[in-house]
C-alpha cells in the first residue's frame, strides 16, 4: 500500500436544536404554564489515536465529515434528542493543525488518545426556564448554538527511535533489511525507496526498537529537490539518527565527503532543531573497500569531514559491524530513557514539594484569637 502521510479534511459539528415556547393545554389544568422543552445538543467530533491504522489515505477520499443536528425541543416539557458524536481513527503519530492559521489542535502520541476536534452546539432552552414569579406566561425562548467548524490538516509523522539519513543508493535499504524485519524494496539505482520504511530491530527476545528509514535525501532537499524532503518531518520524532554514507561510490567522480556535507546542510536548512538531534556516523560499504586500504579510507574521510562523534564502520549486504551497531544503539536508547524517567521522577518530587511547602506569614494559615 502506498505510504499516505497528508491529508486536508473539514469537520463540521451538528447545530442545537431550538427551544420551543409552549403552554399547557390539558384538560382540568386551565393554569398549567409553560411547558416548552429544551433542544438537544449538537454531535461533536473527536480523534481517537489507533494503533492498528497505518496511513491517512481514508482521508484522501472521505474529506467532509459532518455531525448531525440536535433535535428542536416540544410541548409537555418534551426535550429534543442530542445528536451522536463521530469518532475519527487516525494514526498515532497524527499531528492536526488547523488549515487556516497553522493552530496546532492534537499531536496524537499515544494509542487510545481522545482529543475533541469540533464541539456540537448546545441546545436552546423552552421557556418552562423564563417561568418566575412576576413571568408566569413567559414566550421567551433560545434558538440553538451553531456547531464548530473547522478545515484541518492531518501530517503523520513516524514514530520511531531511530532514523536513517543518507544519499540515494547509499545503502540505507539494504540496512534496515539486514537489521531489522522490514523488507524494503533494494536495487542498484537510486531513489529505490519512495516512501518511508519502518522495521522493529529485536536485540533480544525482550529488548527492540524501532528504525525508520526515509527516500535519499539530494542538495536542494530543504527547498523541495528530491523526494527525501517530503518524509523529513518522520524523523522529528526519533532519539538518534543514523548518516550512512557510501565509502564506495560507483563513479569516482563522487566524493562522499562532499555528499556527507550537503546532507548536514540540507538538514541545518529544513529543521534546526532535527540539526541538533544526536546523530552517528555509519560508513557502509567497507566490503567493496579492498581489506589494506580500509583504515586509511577512513580516516581520511573522519578527517575530512571533521567529524567528532561516534563513528562506525559496517557493511549492510554482508552484515559486518551490523550487530555492533545494533547493540549500541539499544544501550543508548535505553540510557536516554532511564534519564527522561530519572527527570520526571524529580520534576513530581519537586511539584510535590511546592504543594506541601507552607509559608508562615501566609494570612491564611494565621491562627485568630
Amino acid at each position: 500500500m502506498k505510504f499516505i502521510d497528508e491529508a486536508k479534511i473539514e469537520v463540521i459539528a451538528g447545530d442545537g436544536g431550538n427551544g420551543v415556547a409552549s403552554f399547557c393545554r390539558e384538560k382540568f389544568r386551565p393554569f398549567g404554564g409553560p411547558d416548552g422543552g429544551d433542544g438537544g445538543k449538537g454531535g461533536s467530533i473527536w480523534v481517537l489515536a489507533d494503533r492498528n491504522i497505518n496511513t491517512l489515505v481514508d482521508y484522501r477520499y472521505a474529506r467532509l465529515h459532518k455531525a448531525k443536528n440536535g433535535e428542536n425541543g416540544r410541548g409537555s416539557d418534551c426535550y429534543g434528542k442530542g445528536a451522536d458524536d463521530i469518532e475519527l481513527r487516525m494514526p498515532v503519530g497524527t499531528l492536526i493543525t488547523d488549515y487556516n492559521n497553522g493552530e496546532i489542535i492534537a499531536d496524537l502520541t499515544e494509542h487510545g488518545q481522545m482529543v475533541l476536534l469540533a464541539k456540537g452546539g448546545e441546545g436552546g432552552w423552552g421557556n418552562i426556564h423564563f417561568k418566575s414569579s412576576t413571568n408566569r406566561a413567559p414566550r421567551q425562548k433560545s434558538d440553538g448554538k451553531e456547531g464548530e467548524q473547522r478545515e484541518l490538516r492531518l501530517e503523520l509523522k513516524v514514530l520511531a527511535d531511530v532514523g536513517l539519513l543518507g544519499m540515494p543508493n547509499a545503502g540505507k535499504s539494504t540496512f534496515i533489511s539486514a537489521v531489522s524485519n522490514a523488507r524494503p524494496k533494494v536495487a542498484d539505482y537510486p531513489f529505490t525507496t519512495l516512501h518511508p520504511n519502518l522495521g522493529v530491530v529485536r536485540v533480544s527476545h525482550e529488548k527492540s526498537f524501532v528504525i525508520a528509514d526515509i527516500p535519499g535525501l539530494i542538495e536542494g532537499a530543504a527547498e523541495g529537490a528530491g523526494l527525501g524532503h517530503q518524509f523529513l518531518r518522520h524523523l522529528q520524532r526519533t532519539r538518534l539518527l543514523l548518516h550512512i554514507v557510501d565509502l564506495a561510490p560507483f563513479e569516482d567522480t563522487v566524493d562522499p565527503v562532499k555528499e556527507a556535507k550537503a546532507i548536514v546542510k540540507e538538514l541545518k536548512k529544513y529543521d534546526e532543531s532535527l540539526f541538533e538531534k544526536p546523530r552517528w556516523l555509519v560508513l557502509n560499504k567497507l566490503d567493496v573497500v579492498p581489506e589494506d586500504d580500509r583504515k586509511k579510507r577512513v580516516k581520511d574521510f573522519v578527517k575530512r569531514f571533521g567529524w567528532k562523534g561516534p563513528v562506525f564502520e559496517i557493511s549492510a549486504l554482508t552484515r559486518d559491524g551490523c550487530e555492533d551497531l545494533v547493540v549500541a544503539i539499544y544501550e543508548y536508547l535505553a540510557e536516554q530513557r532511564q534519564q527522561e524517567h530519572r527527570s520526571e521522577e524529580t520534576q513530581m518530587v519537586e511539584e510535590a514539594r511546592s504543594i506541601t511547602s507552607i509559608d508562615p506569614d501566609d494570612p491564611r494559615f494565621k491562627v485568630f484569637e
